[in-house]
């Protein structure tokens, strides 16, 4: 078999890994059937070079030496079919490998490298702390919170990036505007005077911490960072409180919008952390 240069590495996309080296795959932490043979060399080539085109003649020399004799076209449509099923994936409705028609093939997921050493931590039970971050955030998603990552459809990541990016705007505009017009903010909290003092701490600590992380996140989503689904999500258990606490904000502003449209408001915007994880998510599906 042909030595790839991407043997003794580990590559996570969507909820799969995949050791290189051992062909071992993973979904959620779980062992799937091995990849292995022409299959994985199917894959691994595609993973050499994602988003790129990958044409069939690639992967034919690739595959077979030049006095080999066999039907290439069968053979190497059986080899990416075994790549689809253990990935769960469709050529209607590819998540991972698209077929350009005629062509060849296009590996169109995010990928994430990383160590085998970590990884073979993860296997012996004793995870790194950098790794087990990262998966902490992926046992919060599989718990539940109103959607499950399988469920959620693919979605332009175009699309993903621009929503995602109004949504930290819109945080970074709650933010400077309640530092710009602090006058307003301290007036506004006259009406709870026992909790006037410490709301107004709560409102500047949170949103001198909010600027540079919705900066982050507006960056990441503007230039298209790899893993910045992973980061997110480790980021969510810090994040989530202050999403909701900023979902308040409308109450800031009641005497000019009203009652009933502050409460339409902050109804709104207690969703917006689950939002902005599912909107993530399905930019990975693609």
């Amino acid at each position: 078999m042909p030595v790839t240069p991407n043997q003794n590495r580990v590559f996570r996309f969507g909820l799969y890994e995949l050791d290189a080296d051992s062909g071992e795959l993973r979904k959620d932490g779980k062992t799937r059937p091995r990849l292995q043979g022409q299959p994985l060399e199917v894959l691994l080539h595609l993973l050499d070079r994602p988003g790129e085109l990958v044409t069939r003649e690639e992967l034919r020399q690739r595959l077979w030496p030049a006095d080999t004799f066999v039907d290439y076209d069968h053979s190497l449509n059986t080899a990416v079919n075994k790549v689809r099923e253990a990935l769960n994936d469709s050529a209607d409705n590819p998540r991972f490998i698209q077929t350009i028609p005629r062509r060849g093939y296009r590996f169109i997921a995010t990928i994430e490298p990383a160590d085998v050493a970590a990884d073979s931590q993860i296997q012996k039970g004793n995870p790194t702390p950098s790794v087990q971050q990262a998966a902490d955030p992926q046992k919060e998603i599989r718990a539940g919170l109103l959607s499950d990552p399988r469920e959620l459809p693919a979605a332009s990541r175009g699309v993903v990036r621009l929503l995602f990016s109004l949504i930290q705007v819109m945080y970074l505009s709650f933010y400077i505007s309640s530092l710009v017009s602090l006058h307003e903010t301290e007036r506004a909290l006259e009406q709870m005077p026992e909790y006037q003092r410490g709301l107004f701490t709560i409102i500047i600590v949170t949103a001198l911490v909010g600027i540079p992380v919705r900066l982050y996140l507006l960056s990441g989503a503007a230039f298209g960072y790899r893993g910045l689904t992973r980061r997110f999500l480790s980021l969510f258990p810090f994040l989530f409180p202050l999403d909701e606490l900023w979902a308040l904000s409308p109450f800031l502003i009641v005497e000019y919008i009203g009652t009933g449209l502050a409460l339409a408001a902050t109804a709104a915007l207690l969703y917006l952390p689950f939002s902005q994880r599912s909107l993530l998510l399905m930019g990975d599906h693609r």
